[in-house]
Formats: C-alpha cells, structure tokens, sequence
C-alpha cells in the first residue's frame, strides 16, 4: 500500500455547517481509502472550529465502524466566528502544523467551501466534499444528504395528508431552504401538494396560492397540501391566511431538524462514499485543491475558485411541470 504523493502524508477530515444524513459514510470512505493506500487519517472534531482549537485525534479502520448506517456526523459540526478572520486561518494553519496535517478534506456546503478556499489561499491544500440537505452547491447536480431529506420530509407529509382528509384542512408545511427550492419544489411533486412556494419564483398569494385551493375546493376536494420552503415564507403567516381569506381550516407544520436526522438513504451511503473515495484519489494524484462534485451522471472534480464562482438555479421547465401536475383542471 505505498502513497503515489509523498508529500502528503497526513490528511485532516472534518464536517462542517449544516448536518446532512450520509456524511458519516463519507468521513468513513475518507478513512478506509486513505489508509488502504498508506496516509494516516485525522478526524478534526466540531469542523474549523475544532481546526483552530486542535481537536483533533487519529483514525482507524475500527474508529469508522458501525458509523456507515448513522444520521448526523460523529465528528459533531459548529460555526466558527474565529476562523472567519485571517487571524483565525491563520491559527488553523499553525494548529494544523502541530498536529503534522497535510491536507483538510471537508464535507458541507457552501460555507465549508468557502472556508477551505481560505486556507488554500494560504497555500494550505484543500478537498471539499458537498454535503447539505439543500442540494444548493452550484457545481454539483447532488449533495450528500438531500435523497434522506426529501424522504423524511414526504413521509411526514403522507401523514399529515391522512389527518388533513379526516378533517377537511389544509396542511401548510414547512421545510428547509432559505435560499433554495429544491427539496420543496421535488417533495412538493412526490406529495401531490396542491401549492409549492419557493425563493426562486415569487407568489401571488390571490392567485397562486387562494385561486387555487378555490378552485380545488370547487370542483368536490376537501383537502389540500401547501409545502412551502422556509426561504419563501413561514408556515404559521400562510395558514392563517389562508383559513382568513378562504375560511378553509387550515394548520402549519414545520419539520425543521426533522430533515437532517435519520438513517440515509442507499443513494446517500453510495453517494458518499465514492465522493470520499474521489477525494483519496485527487490527492493521490497531486490533484489538490478541489470540490469532488456530481455532474451529468458522474463524479468529477473542480478547481475550488472555479466551482465557488459557478451558480444554479431551478430550471423553469421544473417549476412548471410542478405547476401542471397540481393543477386538478386546465388554466
């Protein structure tokens, strides 16, 4: 098991950000490939964070046992307001000296991205992993963790549905996305919601939301799903105006943490580990200083300036598809 880069040696790897199911397969896929072909593997508790404080230990093959199957990230995740300024970069730097860490492999979103392109601004190395439940990393077409967050946030709205045709109400609910739609837009379609409401389109409430619900009402339904992302309103201000413009009861629901939590999915287990599995061999090959990304169906990788400087939106044929498969008559 000889290293094709000698000048790495040591790698650090640490989640950071938000939790995304799936992230522990990646931490593990990070271990087992770096000590299958000779490096030794540092996990970096609680993300830059730990970095600058030194929280930091070595990995085994048994350390990332058992952790495959798990939600969350053992190596546990915190915002880090030091490490934000050039004083506290540079401090991580020299913590990662101590420690004789070569290179830090990090998953999480965009943050985390950002966060690696400081140190690799100071000739640090650097590999990024995607990780988030929002699936809003513009190189990428997936992030570790969106698959288990759609399926968690559509279980829960299958049942709210059932308690919603009990009653006759409107379920408004509530789910992650401050700045993109994504999970609300495709839980929105798999749950058959009547109304989806996302940051990337702006709603008319009289038309897109209460002409709707009118009408479905009208032509003999008595129940009705509004899923809408946390970017694009809150749950709690549309259901009551929903119920106060069209006297149909209505409640809200918000699923917050919900979404991050959970056992992930296969694509998320299979995802992640060939993501981590990309980052050993990127530094193998002295390819160092980029965002392991999903693209057209395969997994590549990015100069990390290059990747944090791309951007995506959802496309308008996907928003209208959403339109067409709600709509219980033709406009």
């Amino acid at each position: 098991m000889e290293t094709a880069n000698k000048q790495i040696r040591n790698i650090g790897v640490l989640t950071s950000g938000g939790d995304a199911p799936g992230m522990n397969a990646a931490v593990r896929a990070v271990v087992r490939g770096g000590l299958h072909y000779g490096y030794h593997v540092f996990g970096i508790r609680r993300g830059f964070h730990g970095l600058w404080r030194g929280d930091i230990d070595e990995l085994s093959g048994q350390s990332v046992s058992e952790k495959l199957q798990r939600g969350g990230t053992f190596l546990m995740t915190a915002r880090s307001k030091t490490f934000n300024s050039p004083e506290g970069v540079q401090k991580a730097i020299e913590m990662a000296k101590v420690f004789n860490l070569d290179i830090v492999v990090a998953i999480g979103g965009d943050g985390t991205f950002r966060g690696l392109r400081d140190l690799a601004r100071q000739d640090f190395p650097v590999i990024g992993i995607p990780g988030t439940i929002d699936n809003d990393i513009a190189c990428s077409d997936y992030t570790i963790g969106y698959d288990t967050a759609m399926n968690t946030a559509m279980e829960a709205i299958d049942k709210l549905r059932d308690t919603a045709m009990s009653h006759e109400r409107c379920s408004v609910i509530e789910v992650m996305g401050r700045k993109a739609g994504y999970l609300a837009l495709n839980v929105g379609i798999a749950c058959g919601a009547e109304v989806v409401m996302i940051p990337e389109v702006e709603t008319d409430f009289t038309r897109d939301v209460v002409k709707v619900l009118l009408q479905g009402r009208n032509s003999g339904k008595h129940h009705y799903i509004v899923v809408v992302a946390e970017g694009a309103g809150s749950a709690t201000d549309v259901a009551a105006k929903i119920e106060a413009i069209t006297g149909i009861e209505s409640r809200a629901t918000i699923l917050g943490h919900l979404q991050r939590g959970g056992s992930p999915t296969n694509r998320d287990r299979t995802m992640a580990s060939m993501m981590g599995l990309r980052a050993i061999e990127c530094i193998r090959q002295g390819c160092l200083n980029r965002i392991i990304a999903y693209k057209a169906g395969e997994l590549v990788d990015f100069e990390i300036e290059e990747a944090l400087s791309m951007t995506k939106t959802i496309a308008a044929v996907e928003i209208e598809q959403a339109r067409i498969l709600a709509a219980r008559r033709a406009p």
